[in-house]
């Protein structure tokens, strides 16, 4: 399956000679989504890592068309793009975002939430590295509980981030939006593929793609994808999709690895009392609860 899924892919490459921190799971994941989407591309950027790292005057990273939006607009702006290009006569081409945790769950999700309401024909992927990384490593509203941030310290009274990651995908279902999904740069085959299904929908398409930064981890940066799997693997977080009103779930592990060697093996959580833990397994498990209930399995 793996062999298949690598063939269908581009053997161009779209995304290049970026100035990404060694082991940058954000520029994996646009890497990959590029190579599945092809040259007649049209990406967003907003204020954050990706455009950062990718628009170095006078160097461009992206080989296609590629645009810096305002940090709040990524999704609006995606929607001009591709209600211009139409107009133009353009048919063969697809609008995509590529926006963090930050500029998705916070500061963009009013244009994203409108884009999904009126159903614009774009594809908005969030990458997920849980904090904002490019301005010093701050809280997002998709840090999870108990991470160390330069704005959630971890003191003698308070362990780090007291504040549960926003759903965002869950979020995006709410809107009936025509195809949403999770995935990981771990399980990277399930997200080419989900890119993939994602070119050929009418309508709104939203990926939320765990993406580890090595540097807001404190992880090796040889161990990105090894770590965006595990968390994957210890069951917080979970590979699935929404589409025709309903959700399913992509990968159920056997049996969950245990969730304080994924935690203790990063700098962020080193912090964490053993009733800390026990907070984020519980946690865990009751997210599980509700999936089994409510997912296709």
């Amino acid at each position: 399956m793996a062999n298949k899924v690598a063939e269908s892919i581009s053997r161009e490459e779209f995304f290049y000679g970026h100035k990404a921190c060694a082991g940058c799971g954000g520029s994996l994941a646009v890497r990959a989504a590029l190579k599945v989407l092809g040259p007649n591309v049209v990406s967003v950027l907003p204020a954050g890592c990706m455009s950062a790292v990718g628009f170095n005057f006078p160097q461009l990273c992206f080989s296609n068309n590629s645009i810096i939006s305002t940090f709040a607009g990524t999704a609006s702006m995606l929607t001009g793009v591709e209600a211009g290009l139409r107009a133009r006569g353009f048919k063969d081409f697809t609008a995509v975002g590529f926006a963090g945790d930050g500029g998705t769950a916070d500061i963009g999700i009013q244009a994203l939430s409108g884009a999904i309401d009126r159903n614009e024909n774009i594809i908005y992927i969030c990458y997920d590295n849980e904090a904002y990384m490019n301005t010093g490593i701050q809280k997002s509203g998709l840090t999870p509980f108990g991470a160390k941030t330069t704005t959630t310290p971890a003191g003698s009274n308070i362990h780090g981030n007291i504040r549960p990651k926003k759903n965002m995908f869950e979020i995006a279902a709410a809107h009936d939006i025509p195809y949403a999904a999770t995935a990981s740069v771990g399980y990277i085959y399930d997200f080419i593929q989900k890119v993939q299904k994602a070119s050929k929908i009418h309508g709104t398409k939203y990926i939320h793609v765990i993406a580890p930064c090595p540097t807001g981890w404190g992880v090796a940066p040889d161990a990105t994808v090894d770590i965006a799997k595990e968390v994957v693997d210890c069951g917080l977080w979970y590979l699935a999709e929404y589409e025709n009103g309903s959700f399913k779930l992509n990968h159920k592990p056997k049996e969950f690895t245990d969730v304080s060697a994924y935690l203790k093996k990063q700098g962020r959580f080193k912090h964490l009392t053993d009733e800390d833990i026990q907070i984020i397994t519980a946690s865990r498990d009751k997210k599980w609860e509700f999936i089994e209930k409510n997912f296709e399995l």
